[in-house]
């Protein structure tokens, strides 16, 4: 027998999914009268639930859902560090964590995260970048919510992230100090939050070094829904690339080896994350490393504060990152641009 989600409710009676989860939920924003019809409607369908969920203080499932757009994960993704950090820090504090992956068919039609249809949740985690109607959908549910690894100003959540913007700036000023300045950045500028921040730290280096901005130097490596593309090369080589992550930056070096290029002999690249990719690639990635625990750590603690008290509220947090030196990089004679 299917399992009865705050969705059927919610058809039955003709109203929101939202209505339903703060009915059922005891959160205002439903009249008595109405909160009355979900409950006795809930019951008439059987939807299971805890019935102490209409005390204040017993209404908790203690399960949080991280919510991750399904483009980011794949069998080696980056987020996957981040869940484990997540789930075992709350497992520390008798909470756990529902691992809810976003379709691009729900994100795009707006369906709710079957875990908060079902009233199994008490709060979101998200996880990486989704579209801003979908972060509206979710803060209309009333939840508590933090936002890790992305920001959205369209969206009045509070959101933990790693300062993409002085760390693109500080590892172009490493590229220009070893005498490079005919620098491309690689990554779709509109794709993400964190890969424009990234792109705008590297237009600021350039910037104070005097070098100028050219548009075939700007390179996308995805499209608008995250799939990767193919890397298109500019006519004049730079000498280095600025990559919006590792595993765009050991695709690149790959293509650039293909063309008889050498890394970095010949061209220098850099990336972001110190994910496995800079280790495995063929000569290893000098990249930023942010602290997956620090930042896990803060989502936990604030989400938790968040349940408790759902006024609280921190705004953005930037966690600082940190260059780790590999073998992707060398050092030029400079030239003039």
């Amino acid at each position: 027998m299917k399992n009865v989600t705050m969705k059927d409710i919610a058809d039955k009676l003709g109203v929101s999914v939202v209505a339903v989860s703060k009915a059922l939920h005891n959160k205002e924003g439903v009249s008595e009268a109405l909160r009355a019809k979900i409950f006795r409607t809930a019951n008439e369908l059987g939807y299971r639930y805890n019935a102490r969920n209409a005390l204040p203080e017993s209404r908790l499932s203690h399960n949080i859902g991280v919510v991750v757009a399904e483009r980011f994960i794949q069998e080696d993704s980056f987020y996957f560090k981040y869940f484990k950090c997540i789930s075992a820090m709350l497992q520390e504090r008798n909470y756990y964590a529902v691992f809810q992956t976003l379709s691009w068919e729900d994100e795009k039609n707006l369906v709710f995260p079957q875990a908060y249809q079902d009233g199994n949740v008490d709060a979101f985690i998200v996880l990486g970048q989704i579209s801003k109607e979908y972060s509206r959908l979710l803060g209309n549910t009333g939840l508590p919510m933090v936002f890790l690894d992305f920001y959205d100003d369209r969206c009045n959540a509070d959101c933990i992230i790693g300062n993409s913007f002085y760390a693109s700036y500080e590892i172009t000023n490493y590229l220009i100090s070893n005498g490079h300045r005919r620098i491309a950045y690689v990554g779709n500028i509109r794709s993400t939050s964190s890969i424009q921040d990234r792109y705008l730290g590297y237009y600021k280096s350039l910037i104070e070094h005097d070098i100028p901005l050219r548009g075939d130097y700007i390179i996308a490596d995805r499209d608008m829904l995250g799939n990767y593309i193919e890397l298109e090369l500019p006519e004049m080589m730079p000498t280095a690339f600025v990559c919006n992550c590792d595993e765009v930056a050991c695709k690149l070096i790959i293509k650039l080896q293909e063309q008889g290029y050498k890394v970095p002999e010949d061209i220098s690249v850099v990336g972001f994350d110190n994910s496995i990719y800079s280790s495995i690639s063929n000569p290893q990635i000098t990249t930023v490393e942010v602290s997956i625990e620090e930042m896990s750590k803060m989502a936990v603690s604030y989400i938790l504060k968040k349940i408790v008290n759902p006024s609280f509220t921190f705004g953005r947090i930037h966690i600082n990152g940190r260059i780790i030196y590999k073998s992707s990089v060398a050092k030029i004679e400079p030239e003039q641009t």
